[in-house]
């Protein structure tokens, strides 16, 4: 069965374009589009799209918002997030939004197929732009890194975490009970002074602690 997918972009040419661009991959349906946050969120709620291509700037509701509400609303599908500029701000707004793909719309033509079919398949895609960026500030962290107040487990399980693990997958894979799991994870929170799973998603990523693809 083809990938469904939904793209939201208030450019017309950027939206039909990418829609085109994925409707001729074989293993790809284009489900709808839209051009503004508000209305991509109405539809995608209705369609239950596997994976959403956001711009993050749009009218009426910003990319970031209607990613949230999303994820809220729709957990089940992909976001890949449409940045027109590689900045820290705009990667760690969309990853706490819950999208996993981020790609630069410099870059989206050749990037976008390989992104939908990244998330779709439970991978994070950034464009190499953004990867870039992103090990340039691990790099820059690196000494000075919170990394070494955590025990070797803690980092096992921050990891696990950070790649989308369920507490019960991360039992199995570390022989631990799930009540463990938990423990470590409430632990890692404390420590770091993270309020979140995303929170703990960001910090792995800055700290090279889980592939930035």
């Amino acid at each position: 069965m083809p990938i469904t997918v939904f793209v939201a972009d208030d450019h017309a040419i950027v939206r039909e374009g990418l829609a085109n661009l994925l409707a001729a991959q074989p293993d790809l349906r284009v489900i709808g589009t839209a051009a503004d946050g508000r209305d991509a969120l109405r539809q995608v709620v209705t369609l239950q799209p596997e994976v959403v291509i956001l711009d993050i700037a749009m009218p009426q509701m910003n990319g970031i918002e209607a990613a949230r509400e999303i994820r809220d609303r729709v957990p089940q599908t992909r976001l890949v997030m449409l940045l027109m500029y590689s900045t820290v701000e705009h990667v760690f707004h969309a990853l706490e939004a819950g999208a996993s793909g981020y790609v630069l719309k410099e870059s989206a033509a050749k990037e976008i197929i390989d992104a939908v079919r990244a998330v779709r398949a439970g991978r994070r895609y950034l464009s190499q732009k953004v990867a870039d960026m992103m090990a340039e500030v691990v790099s820059r962290s690196a000494a000075t890194s919170p990394l070494n107040s955590l025990s070797k487990r803690e980092r096992q399980v921050l990891q696990l975490v950070a790649e989308g693990r369920s507490s019960a997958q991360i039992a199995v894979m570390l022989s631990l009970s799930p009540k463990s799991v938990d423990t470590y994870r409430s632990r890692l929170m404390q420590k770091l002074r993270i309020r979140d799973v995303a929170g703990l998603v960001k910090f792995a990523i800055q700290h090279g602690l889980t592939p930035l693809e």
